[in-house]
């Protein structure tokens, strides 16, 4: 009777011991194979923006983006070029921007960023004779190229 009870006993616990060593394993591995993104500090980057963005207006949106942000774009240092795709059936924009390095890139200021939107949407918001911006950021994020 005793043996049965402490087999039960060290069945639930060599069970739990896997279960901790599986868990931590786990965790350990994924720290590991994690790259540090101050690596890529120096190697080219794209950042991705996802928009939402009507096919109604979708011409309005191109016509601004060619007005305001492409100008700026290009004077910025580090500054690659993009590519812009529209998703008809989901009406939304995938816009991939390209930079030289991902330290270029998050040398622009958040307010000079603001500056430039805040005039991408005035314009857009004239145009459209509308009172806020329709093209709603869906995601950002950001590529790092892999060697």
């Amino acid at each position: 009777m005793k043996t049965k009870l402490i087999f039960k006993k060290f069945k639930k616990l060599f069970f739990l011991g896997i279960f901790i060593f599986t868990f931590t394993y786990q965790n350990q591995s994924k720290v590991i194979y994690a790259v540090s993104m101050d690596n890529y500090q120096n190697s080219m980057v794209t950042e991705e923006l996802r928009l939402k963005v009507p096919s109604n207006i979708k011409n309005q949106w191109l016509e601004a983006e060619e007005s305001i942000w492409e100008p700026w774009l290009s004077s910025q240092d580090g500054f690659l070029g993009r590519q812009i795709f529209w998703n008809r059936e989901k009406e939304e924009a995938l816009i991939l921007l390209n930079w030289k390095s991902k330290k270029l890139w998050k040398s622009i200021s958040i307010e000079e960023v603001k500056n430039v939107q805040e005039k991408f949407e005035d314009i857009v918001k004239v145009s459209l004779n509308i009172n806020e911006n329709p093209f709603k950021l869906i995601y950002e994020g950001e590529l790092e190229k892999q060697e």
